[in-house]
């Protein structure tokens, strides 16, 4: 039997953290949340995750900083930033190393759905 794809939520807002996991669990998938992406990288290697959800504008280790460290390790995780951060330079820097797509804050419930959709590759996503 399939395993049905888990979505990681990196984002150190809690409010943040807790109404995208509601959403992603309404719409029946999947997901873990993180508070940074220090602890999203630490339990990277125990889990098999389909997508990864993450700001860019964090403590610690932003964004930007976790997509270039996926990228040098060769991984093919897809990524979507969702932020508020209205930076051309980082979003440009992000989607040429191959993040799937960047959104910005607030993103309608059906945009975000169908863009991780998309991401993980089911036609049936909500």
């Amino acid at each position: 039997m399939p395993q049905e794809p888990v979505i990681a939520i990196v984002d150190d807002d809690a409010a943040i953290r807790e109404a995208l996991s509601d959403l992603l669990t309404v719409s029946g998938l999947d997901c873990v949340a993180y508070d940074g992406a220090l602890a999203f990288l630490s339990d990277l290697p125990h889990r098999r995750f389909a997508c990864l959800v993450t700001d860019i504008r964090m403590p610690g280790m932003n964004g930007l900083e976790l997509i270039e460290r996926l990228h040098s390790a060769g991984s093919t995780l897809p990524v979507v930033v969702l932020t508020s951060v209205r930076d051309a330079r980082m979003r440009d820097r992000a989607l040429a190393l191959g993040t799937f797509d960047w959104l910005m804050k607030p993103v309608t419930d059906h945009r975000l759905l169908r863009v991780l959709g998309s991401a993980i590759g089911t036609d049936d996503a909500p």
